[in-house]
């Protein structure tokens, strides 16, 4: 079973509640014509009675007929349920490009249907929304229209900016992006269009979120995995609604982060099983308790649940050992955190010990035999936490490993890399990944990040490579949380590649699959007093 399929599954069974339900009393398809003419598909279910209702509303890619299967239960609660097809998918007219009509650009499509959906006679002015993967996302670009008529919001896995999914790090997402666009039967020009704009341009403004989130007022859950393709995305969100959204949205969400790939509320994530992993503490996940209080008012002390619920994972293999529980909290990231770097030390070491001097590490990275991917956040292609020894003896991934720790140290939040390198070609590519090393030498990566170099001084800029010059970069590695137990070792990988997951540099400097010269980079990572490469981890006190 995939990740979609699991996801489906898990978002259907929620919105269910794996209860029985009557059919839905009546069900009405519509072809809702936009400004430009464009008519697009809904499928409104209503429940017996006069009404009016509060309503659910979906925007999908994935066929609104998917609707019918939860229908049922929605009618019976007294909500309408109101779904779409997008732009250009299954019944609906257009051009079919991926989130292209979905946010404030040329064209606003969900702006104008929930601007329909509130002057029905069967709804009584409350809208939420719900979806998950492709589902948030269209309903996240909703919101930042700044639509004033969204009453609250429910979302699993979803991102706030597309550039950071299609182009994480500036890398492109070559497994995530081509086989989603492939396996959903979008227009061939769906993947021509995020290939022509490799850099963070007003294309992509137009569909981040980020920049908008004062125009917001709805409060919100946010569900993600730690091993999830959204993984920072849905914190970013969460974090952007809580503190940066209008009077409505601020201070009125809940985020749950758990040890999930894309496939949420799983006990298994890649070759791990996290004990508990499954089964959040809170009533926050049930969707219909949410629209239950925010829609129809019920006293049902959901609003009351913390606004944080995060899982800290730990050594699964000892049953002793710290960590492998649910936490809450107040805030993200927990306030007691503080930043601490880990240098890299000559002989490929890893400690808090800043460097007075240290030989430069060169490596050799050919575009045509790049690293492979192995686990992590990915899509199409096997995800979560899996043993890296296979690709940790290759010339081109350079490793820097701890000594055993002498106490459980805790990590979470947002892990960096300030790194201090150079590169004989114009461009390069740069990819980190931390990794939790047991005692028997097991390697499992827990989350990682790339750059593209010529994009070290922002996404919206090129600025090549002077060869042989070194170059400070920040990597963000996203977020993560862990006790490594004691015994355990820390692990960072440095390289230049990852394939299938992301596209390869082919450190040319032309601009992005300008043809397919490639020429082999040598690289080479600096550690010593004035160039001390090092992680910056989030460490709770003990």
């Amino acid at each position: 079973m995939n990740s979609r399929t699991r996801l489906f599954l898990y978002l259907l069974s929620a919105l269910l509640a794996l209860r029985p339900a009557s059919a839905s009393a009546s069900v009405e398809t519509i072809k809702l014509p936009m400004k430009d003419g464009v008519k697009l598909a809904i499928d409104v279910h209503r429940p017996t009675g006069e009404g009016p209702f509060p309503v659910i509303f979906l925007r999908t890619t994935y066929n609104r007929t998917m609707g019918s299967m939860f229908a049922p239960e929605a009618t019976k609660r007294g909500f309408a349920l109101v779904v779409q097809d997008t732009r250009g998918r299954f019944a609906s007219e257009g051009e079919n490009l991926a989130f292209d009509a979905d946010a404030w650009g040329e064209h606003q499509d969900g702006l104008e249907t929930i601007n329909w959906i509130v002057k029905q006679p069967w709804c009584n002015g409350k809208i939420g929304t719900f979806g998950g993967s492709a589902l948030s996302i269209t309903t996240l670009l909703l919101a930042g229209t700044g639509t004033p008529h969204l009453t609250c919001q429910h979302f699993t896995v979803g991102a706030p900016n597309l550039y950071s999914v299609v182009y994480t790090g500036g890398v492109f997402r070559k497994a995530l992006v081509e086989d989603w666009l492939k396996q959903s039967k979008f227009s061939d020009d769906a993947l021509k269009l995020w290939v022509r704009h490799p850099l963070y341009d007003d294309y992509w403004k137009h569909h981040d979120l980020t920049r908008r989130y004062s125009k917001i007022n709805a409060p919100a859950v946010h569900i993600g995995g730690w091993y999830d393709i959204f993984a920072q995305g849905t914190i970013d969100a969460f974090m952007g609604y809580q503190y940066q959204g209008g009077p409505g949205a601020r201070g009125k969400q809940k985020l749950v982060m758990g040890p999930w790939t894309h496939g949420v509320m799983q006990e298994k994530a890649g070759e791990l099983k996290f004990p508990q992993g499954n089964k959040p503490p809170t009533k926050v996940t049930d969707s219909w308790a949410w629209f239950e209080f925010w829609l129809k008012g019920a006293t049902n002390g959901i609003a009351n649940e913390p606004a944080v619920i995060y899982y800290v994972m730990g050594d699964v293999s000892d049953p002793l050992a710290p960590g492998n529980v649910w936490r809450t909290a107040a805030e993200w990231p927990p306030s007691k955190v503080k930043e601490v770097p880990f240098y890299f030390q000559e002989g490929r070491g890893l400690s808090k010990t800043k460097p007075k001097t240290g030989v430069p590490i060169t490596y050799s990275y050919d575009p045509k035999n790049p690293v492979p991917t192995l686990g992590g956040p990915q899509l199409t292609i096997p995800a979560g936490p899996m043993d890296q020894r296979r690709i940790e003896t290759r010339p081109d991934l350079i490793v820097f490993t701890s000594e055993p720790l002498a106490a459980p140290l805790e990590v979470t939040g947002r892990v960096r890399v300030k790194l201090w390198a150079a590169s004989d070609a114009r461009d390069t590519d740069f990819f980190a990944k931390l990794c939790d090393v047991y005692p028997d030498g097991r390697s499992y990566n827990l989350c990682e990040g790339a750059l593209r170099a010529r994009l070290r001084k922002g996404f919206d800029q090129e600025n090549l490579l002077q060869p042989g010059k070194i170059y400070p970069f920040e990597i963000d590695l996203g977020s993560t949380s862990i006790i490594f137990n004691q015994g355990h070792r820390l692990r960072l990988h440095l390289t230049s590649s990852s394939d299938r997951g992301y596209d390869p540099n082919p450190n040319t400097g032309e601009g992005f699959r300008a043809s397919d010269k490639t020429v082999v980079a040598e690289n080479t990572l600096y550690l010593d007093a004035r160039h001390p490469s090092h992680l910056l981890l989030p460490v709770m006190p003990e």
